[in-house]
């Protein structure tokens, strides 16, 4: 029986631009109304099969070596507006721009990129530096932690590439993947890393000139996943007073995640925002992205979190409690897809 959970359903981001690929979007061609330049044009990519998934490097992550940021000296530019987190454009060693995130989101932003992106979806680039020093920046206040030289702690680098465009935001319910896999597979994620802050100003289109494909590509993502590895739950039984946190390795692991299998359906225990994504997840989506997150090694897992900067002890306990998310999504019989 149901209590008081939610179905899960939600979405994140994927595409496939692999087999039976999208075409590439054509009203992103027309021009605005007022004059503006058109959008620019490509094939909408959400998610691409990871071939290389049991050798992916989840230390380094989307970027690899060849992105990683040159922390030699970095430059404060401008403070970036919007969102949980303070944030500042800074340029780094090699000329390269970047968005420094600060604060409780920038280690668990980390990890949950790294798992997303090993499975496949498209992703940002990001890196955390556990201590930097960021030159003409503003003090950010008290409670953000500081170490050696006045640096900062754990900051989060994301990548601003000079062939990579930033669009407008997505819709969970408007896109080129609803009622597909891979969007259905995205969201059974959201619930894995405890995202409770689904909405679609934390999606974000990219335009990337010469993606994998060749060709020019629209990069699905979701782009802000700072409130994860924590926990959602009530401060007094049975009021239904819900406080949310993030970046809690404790809490996330006490967390319940797979609710039910019945009828065909999957249902998690998601009580985030727009829960109205979790309504409909089939046996059948819910194990094929389990497939893909069964192929993962223990060392992978922990060294998405190792790139995070969490102690060792947080590594064991996030590790040990993603594994067995995807445990219980794997042991998903496969018979119970025709139970309806």
């Amino acid at each position: 029986m149901r209590k008081s959970v939610n179905r899960i359903g939600g979405a994140v981001i994927t595409l496939l631009m692999v087999a039976g690929a999208l075409p590439a979007t054509t009203a992103a061609q027309a021009q605005d109304k007022g004059g503006k330049k058109p959008t620019p044009s490509g094939s909408p990519v959400l998610w691409r099969a990871p071939d290389d998934l049991p050798s992916r490097d989840l230390f380094l992550g989307p970027g690899g070596e060849a992105m990683r940021p040159d922390l030699s000296r970095v430059t404060f530019l401008k403070e970036e507006t919007g969102g949980f987190s303070k944030k500042y454009r800074v340029r780094d060693g090699a000329g390269r721009v970047w968005v420094a995130k600060l604060g409780k989101e920038a280690q668990a932003e980390t990890a949950a990129v790294r798992l997303v992106w090993a499975v496949g979806y498209m992703t940002e680039i990001n890196y955390l530096a556990p201590c930097v020093a960021i030159e003409g920046a503003p003090d950010p206040g008290k409670e953000f932690e500081r170490c050696r030289g006045g640096g900062f702690s754990n900051v989060r680098f994301e990548a601003r590439p000079e062939n990579v465009k930033r669009l407008d935001e997505w819709k969970w319910s408007e896109n080129p993947f609803v009622n597909t896999k891979e969007l259905k597979g995205l969201v059974v994620m959201m619930s894995l890393l405890n995202n409770w802050d689904i909405k679609d100003t934390n999606n974000k289109v990219l335009h990337v000139r010469g993606g994998a494909s060749g060709r020019d590509e629209l990069h699905y993502i979701v782009s802000d996943l700072g409130a994860t590895f924590g926990r959602v739950k009530l401060d007094v039984p049975g009021l239904w007073r819900i406080r949310r946190n993030r970046n809690d390795p404790e809490d996330y692991a006490k967390d319940a995640f797979l609710e039910d299998v019945k009828g065909g359906q999957v249902y998690l225990f998601y009580k985030g925002k727009r829960q109205d994504l979790f309504d409909d997840i089939r046996v059948e989506e819910a194990r094929w992205i389990a497939g893909l997150l069964s192929k993962l090694s223990e060392r992978q897992i922990a060294d998405a979190f190792r790139a995070a900067n969490y102690t060792p002890e947080e590594v064991r306990v996030l590790t040990t409690a993603v594994r067995e998310r995807i445990d219980e999504l794997a042991g998903i019989p496969a018979h119970a897809a025709s139970s309806r």
